[in-house]
């Protein structure tokens, strides 16, 4: 089985920080400057898996990576989820989460914060096949 967040762990240049169950990583297709990947260190398909204390631990990461993102940043806000299973737009099955930093004027309105995520930003298949044509085994078209 091929997954990419297994895969990328062993190197990878955009890494951000570690946790005792979780890595991050500067998202290569990011939504914003400064989108991050926060992803389990072991590979579990379903957020659900997560122990109490990989939820604990979660959360420290989140706001470790919140913390370099505002260094390097200094956005105005965040949005900040998962997608979970085919029906909610996962595209890899290992669990990964998403911190997007949010800035004033990056879309018209942003009321609805995750209800209207950046709309030409959301499917990004097209671009990495073509910026990144080997990586079209982690890709599972519908």
């Amino acid at each position: 089985m091929f997954c990419f967040f297994c895969d990328i762990q062993k190197e990878d240049e955009r890494k951000v920080i570690d946790s005792q169950y979780f890595t991050s990583r500067f998202s290569e297709v990011p939504v914003a400057a400064g989108h991050c990947e926060i992803f389990s260190k072991e590979h579990k398909e379903d957020l659900f898996q997560l122990s109490s204390d990989e939820w604990n631990n979660l959360y420290e990461i989140i706001k470790a990576v919140k913390q370099k993102i505002e260094e390097k940043y200094q956005p105005n806000g965040y949005n900040i989820g998962f997608n979970v299973g085919l029906a909610g737009g996962q595209s890899q099955k290992h669990i990964h989460l998403h911190v997007i930093p949010r800035y004033l004027g990056d879309v018209e309105n942003p009321r609805g914060g995750v209800r209207n995520v950046i709309p030409d930003k959301a499917d990004y298949y097209k671009y990495i096949l073509e910026k990144f044509p080997e990586r079209k085994k982690y890709i599972k078209e519908n």
